[in-house]
């Protein structure tokens, strides 16, 4: 693998789970999902966001989820909650602090500016929902605002109150918005989440959803069941054939070095697939060291 290629992540399966439950704190904790979203918001009833806070920060500082890449959500901008969330997140320190409806490239930095301004370690990075139309039409200088936004993360069951959309097989009303905002994504070299699927019990539609997501580009998907777990890793993970195909590109790369037209199966082999084997490699290496933790 070449020296460019960056060492890999895998974010395929982003399980949300409420800050406000124990008991689902506990269980998260031997769940096979990448990462985990501690949440403040949704999840969370007014009265109950305090000892939520306290307990997501907890949870962070315990090091017991292993290899997980854990977040917390915070309370949007402008929520009576926000500012006390953001101090209490950065200074837990996860690996990304989670803010709903991020609009703008100027609430971005506002953003890294609170996240600095209350001690974030240097490995706390902003994972932004994009959920608004106005998020939307300027999701590529948002992407692009400030290194220390990491993900995108695609809040799909708002976008489609925003739009007075309805949620339908295919996601039509949506294609538009998730198309832009890989685009957007990709420019600017981030990760990008793909929105949650709601009906918890809809196995053939949750997996078609998981493809269409995969296809388009997405890195993985925010999921709201941990029975959505398996199927998101699976279909976000290379198959067995795109990993015999990358490592086959790579060796008639390297074995026809210097002799001109180099193929693979019959196709001309040039640096663009060089490049996209090398990533699919890095993936299915990151994924196997996952190892025990992988179910």
């Amino acid at each position: 693998m070449s020296e460019t290629t960056p060492q890999f992540t895998p974010l395929r399966s982003i399980l949300y789970m409420p800050s406000s439950n124990e008991r689902a704190l506990e269980k998260a904790k031997s769940i096979a999902c990448d990462g985990l979203i501690l949440d403040l918001e949704d999840a969370v009833a007014p009265d109950a966001k305090p000892a939520a806070r306290e307990a997501a920060a907890a949870a962070v500082g315990s090091g017991e989820y292993g290899r997980r890449t854990v977040t917390i959500r915070v309370n949007g901008l402008g929520t009576q909650w926000h500012d006390d969330d953001m101090v209490a997140a950065a200074q837990a320190g996860p690996a990304g602090v989670v803010v709903p409806k991020v609009n703008s490239a100027e609430e971005v930095k506002q953003l890294v500016a609170a996240l600095e301004k209350a001690g974030a370690p240097d490995h706390t990075r902003l994972w932004a929902m994009v959920e608004t139309p106005e998020a939307i039409f300027g999701v590529r200088e948002l992407a692009a605002a400030d290194d220390r936004l990491a993900v995108l993360v695609m809040g799909t069951n708002d976008l489609v109150k925003e739009l007075y959309a309805e949620h339908v097989p295919g996601r039509a009303p949506l294609l538009t918005s998730l198309s832009w905002s890989v685009l957007a994504a990709r420019a600017a070299g981030v990760a990008i989440l793909d929105g949650v699927y709601n009906d918890v019990k809809d196995t053939d539609g949750f997996l078609a959803e998981c493809t269409q997501g995969a296809q388009m580009g997405f890195d993985g998907k925010t999921l709201i069941h941990p029975g959505q777990v398996a199927g998101a890793n699976e279909t976000f993970a290379p198959s067995a054939r795109a990993v015999e195909d990358a490592r086959g590109v790579l060796e008639a790369w390297e074995a026809g070095k210097g002799s001109g037209v180099v193929t693979y199966n019959g196709k001309m082999v040039e640096n663009l697939h060089v490049e996209s084997a090398e990533r699919v490699l890095s993936i299915h290496e990151a994924i196997t060291a996952l190892g025990g933790d992988e179910g």
